[in-house]
Formats: C-alpha cells, structure tokens, sequence
C-alpha cells in the first residue's frame, strides 16, 4: 500500500459511496477475492420471498416468546402451593414456563440472525492486511461509506415486516430481560399481615410471632421450636392434623448436638400447608445447640443477652450476617460455627461473635424456654435484625 496515493480532502468529498468503499478497502489493505449479492436488487424471486419468510418467521417467533415470558412473569399464579393445594399444576409451571419463553425468544433471534446472515448478506471473501496504529480521517471516512453499503447491499432496510419483526423480537427480549430485576425492587418497610414470614419488613420473621410487641399491636402467640420431619406425601394427599414440623423435648437432643429448628405456632400444629410456609420461611431457620455441661460454664454471653439460653441449649440464627447463607455447620471440638459459602467462623462459646472471614456481626440469638408440657419454646423474639448488615440497623 506504500506505493498508493490518498486523495485530498477536496477529492473525498466529490467520490461516491461506490468509490469511498473501494477506496476504504484499499486503505485498509484488504483484497476482494470474491463478492456476490445473494439476490437481484431489483428483481424479487420466489425463493427470496422464502427467504424472507423464513427470517421473519424466526424475528416474530422471538417477540411472541417474549411478550408471552413478560405476560406469565406477571400474571401467572406464584404465590407457593403445596401438592393437596388448589392451583398446584398451574404454581409448578410457572418457572418452567418462564424458563421455556425466555430462553426460546433467544434462541429465536439466534437462529433468524443467523438465517439472515446466510440468506441476505452478500457472500464475500475478503484477505486483509493488518496494521498498527490509530486511523486516520480518510479511514474513518471510508468506514462510514462500507457501513452505509453494508446496510444497502444486506437488503435489511427494504424488508418491512423482516425488519418490525426483527425490531419487536429485540425490544421485547430486552423488556423481558429486565422485568426480574423489578422483582428484587422492594421498600423494606412496607409492612402487612404478620404471618409466619414476618410482616415483610427486615426486623420481623416468623418467630416475631412470639414477640410481647409485635408491631401488628396482636398479644404474642407461643411459638414451639419445629423440627422438620421431612415427611412427605407422594400421592399429594395430606391426611387430617398431619404436620411436617414437630415439637422438641430437651431429651431429642444430645450434648454436642445441633438441629435446625423454624417456628411452629401453637395455632398451627398439624397444619402442613402452615409447617411448609414456616420452613420456606427466607430468616426462619434458626440453629439449635446443646453444650456439654462444661462447655457452659465457659461461655461469654453478650450483655443484654444473658437469659436467651435454656439451660445447656443456645439457639442462633443460621443465616449469616455476611450476605445470608446458612450457616448450618458446627464444630463440637472448636466450638465454631461455620459459613460454607465465605468461611465466616463465629464463636459459640463467645455469643456467636465472628472470629474469622468476611462477617462483621454476631449471628442474632433468639431467647428460648421450656413450657410446661416440657417443649422448647421460643421465649420472644430476636432483638436485632437477623441477617446481613444493612445501614438502618441499629447493632
């Protein structure tokens, strides 16, 4: 290319898109082997009518996909039910469903651009020299023109419905991209029926319940600590007064031992559509932990916290206050409870206090009692928000 002579800014000016393209082909060092339109500008054959057909048919499969994922995403009944629920088959489509029309509407665009590809634009063979160094304004001129012929040469811009088509798949794919995120949206006060869940604020959780100021103004319910049976139903059938969660005697557990425990309101006993509610409760879980008698007597508990335990058994909350996995693994040797996902360790020994990783934050302890049938029962609630740290928390 050293030998060939760039034209003055005058001459750019006076060339055509014809002549700016072959022009920016030899700037950049690039020798057209072969070229050749896939169809007759002028003359519309019955096979490019196919064609067409074919590629729209993909672009408009896309945006149906896609509209129907954002119609399900909000219309669709979510809210969990269980087997011997009404509604179950319709709550056990919707994520497939999502799954199913989402990534169908992506694979439809794929597929439609890589029709069109194949079908409209003009196969080339091209070699290209490579170069270093910035471009200059011929180059950046010359690319405008090679752009606007690509447009021009693809035949895209004459092909209405191809192109609605194309425009509605991608704007309806991109909605639908970003509608889920309008579900992590969501005002961490707004409060409303105090149910097992909390009343959907960050300082309330099942086991609010058994608080003697719950913010509902209600008086406190008495709230069992829950065992979960893993019982299940296959035929989906639950017979009357079964439940999945069942109460806890000091004897159910041994020194040394841990049980994950959730709230079970005294109201709800034998209720399994109530016990499933409790257990897929997102700041339920709590852990059980019953010392050895010697352990005990070396424990430091947290000022403000010194009546929680019964006896030998402590209860903590499992979720970490780093980023809410559970911290579900306990060390009887060192007395550590672990966090899986960031190796958070905290101290049992110590009100739970953190002593290695990321966590900054005692694991919140919940006061628990014996009543007078000899089960664990949750003796209020937690004092402190129960989960990660956020900025309106006030420990």
């Amino acid at each position: 290319m050293s030998e060939f002579k760039k034209p003055s800014a005058a001459e750019l000016d006076r060339m055509s898109e014809d002549e700016l393209v072959e022009l920016g082909t030899k700037l950049d060092g690039v020798e057209i082997a072969h070229r050749e339109p896939r169809w007759p500008e002028e003359i519309k054959t019955r096979a490019e009518k196919r064609a067409e057909r074919s590629v729209t048919f993909w672009f408009a499969l896309a945006a149906l996909l896609a509209l129907a994922f954002i119609v399900i995403y909000i219309a669709w009944p979510w809210h969990y039910k269980g087997w011997q629920d009404d509604g179950y088959w319709y709550y056990s489509l919707y994520t497939p469903l999502l799954g199913v029309t989402l990534g169908g509407a992506i694979l439809a665009v794929g597929i439609g651009a890589v029709q069109f590809t194949k079908k409209f634009i003009p196969a080339e063979v091209t070699v290209q020299t490579r170069h270093d160094g910035p471009s200059d304004d011929v180059d950046r001129k010359t690319i405008v023109a090679e752009l606007n012929n690509s447009w021009k040469t693809s035949t895209l811009g004459r092909r209405k419905a191809m192109m609605g088509a194309l425009g509605a798949g991608g704007a309806l794919i991109g909605i639908a991209a970003i509608m889920p995120l309008g579900g992590m949206i969501k005002n961490p006060w707004k409060r409303h029926e105090m149910t097992i869940h909390g009343d959907g604020t960050l300082h309330t959780t099942g086991w609010t319940l058994a608080s003697s100021e719950r913010p509902d103004g209600l008086p406190a319910e008495k709230v069992y600590l829950g065992r979960d049976t893993a019982r299940t139903f296959p035929d989906g059938h639950v017979p009357e007064g079964v439940g999945r969660l069942e109460r806890l005697r000091i004897e159910d557990l041994a020194a040394g031992g841990l049980e994950s425990v959730f709230p079970l309101p005294a109201s709800a006993l034998g209720d399994f559509h109530a016990h499933m509610e409790s257990i897929h409760g997102a700041r339920n879980s709590v852990m059980l932990i019953r010392l050895r008698p010697e352990d005990t007597a070396r424990v430091i508990k947290r000022r403000g916290q010194e009546e929680f335990n019964y006896g030998d058994f402590f209860a903590f909350s499992k979720i970490c206050t780093h980023v809410a996995c559970p911290t579900s693994l306990y060390e009887q040797q060192t007395h550590r409870i672990l966090c899986p996902c960031h190796q958070s360790q905290f101290n049992l020994l110590e009100y739970a206090k953190p002593v290695f990783g990321p966590a900054a934050r005692a694991l919140p302890q919940l006061p628990i009692s014996v009543d007078s049938e000899g089960y664990l029962v949750a003796n209020g609630d937690f004092i402190e928000p129960v989960g990660p740290a956020f900025w309106e928390r006030k420990s």
